[in-house]
């Protein structure tokens, strides 16, 4: 439980990211930027499968780019459900979910399942050797 309660956080820092990076996202505050994290991660669980499966063959036929496209919807429709948080056009909305995307995945590749940091300690043995 902790770790999605952490998770939910980086996502929320992703997005106020996005908003100070990006001028076509804006967030009016961290509530705002917290509950779009909340909406963004129901849409991923419930409808970006979805999606992904009904647009399977543009998706390879574009080597996997589409997605991208998925995405920069999912974006779209938590701004039209959470006030004060808003994306304004399409190409904001591929940036800013590349953004998000990137942002949440560096953080979130420190966080374990409990929710705690973790790192990975590599000690030089020798010639091309780490262990």
């Amino acid at each position: 439980m902790k770790g999605i309660f952490i998770r939910w956080l980086i996502l929320t820092c992703a997005i106020i990211v996005a908003s100070y990076l990006l001028d076509g996202i804006r967030v009016s505050g961290f509530f705002s930027a917290f509950f779009a994290a909340a909406m963004l991660g129901i849409l991923n669980a419930f409808f970006r499968p979805i999606a992904i499966i009904l647009t399977l063959p543009i998706n390879i036929l574009s080597l996997g780019l589409f997605t991208f496209v998925i995405n920069a919807l999912m974006l779209k429709m938590a701004s039209g459900v959470i006030p004060g948080f808003d994306v304004y056009g399409f190409w904001s909305a591929i940036f800013g979910s590349l953004l998000i995307s990137l942002v949440s995945w560096l953080l979130s590749s420190f966080i374990n399942e409990q929710g705690r940091v973790t790192y990975i300690d590599l000690k030089h043995k020798g010639g091309d050797r780490w262990e």
